[in-house]
């Protein structure tokens, strides 16, 4: 087993942290963000300084234009879940805002069958 001061992993030039660790044990975000939710930085806020980890900071700076979850989670190395914990804990202390994706009617699949036939013609 081992020791919990040995949770950082080398990975080539990276240092990793397990979910666990980043995430303070938690499974679930406090605040609903979908994979495609945009978060942008707020300019405000305030983390405290023992919730802000590595990656809150780093989630914090992806966070200067709109960028998804997803996103977040690539840059971050993290599980999409982590993320989410991550961003959840930003936009609690305001720091961070969210803008989720807008739902949209399914398109008429007439309209879907005119598009392919025009590409067709091309």
């Amino acid at each position: 087993m081992t020791p919990p001061e040995e949770e950082h992993f080398e990975s080539g030039d990276e240092l990793w942290e397990r979910p666990y660790t980043v995430t303070g044990g938690r499974t679930k975000p406090s605040t609903q963000l979908d994979m495609m939710s945009l978060v942008r930085a707020t300019g405000q806020g305030r983390v405290a300084p023992e919730r802000l980890g590595l990656e809150h900071a780093q989630a914090l700076r992806l966070c200067r234009a709109p960028t998804s979850v997803a996103e977040i989670a690539a840059h971050l190395r993290q599980p999409v879940m982590v993320a989410k914990v991550v961003l959840s804990d930003l936009i609690e202390s305001g720091a961070v805002t969210a803008r989720f994706p807008a739902m949209f009617d399914p398109p008429d699949p007439t309209q879907l069958k005119a598009l392919v036939d025009a590409l067709r013609k091309l």
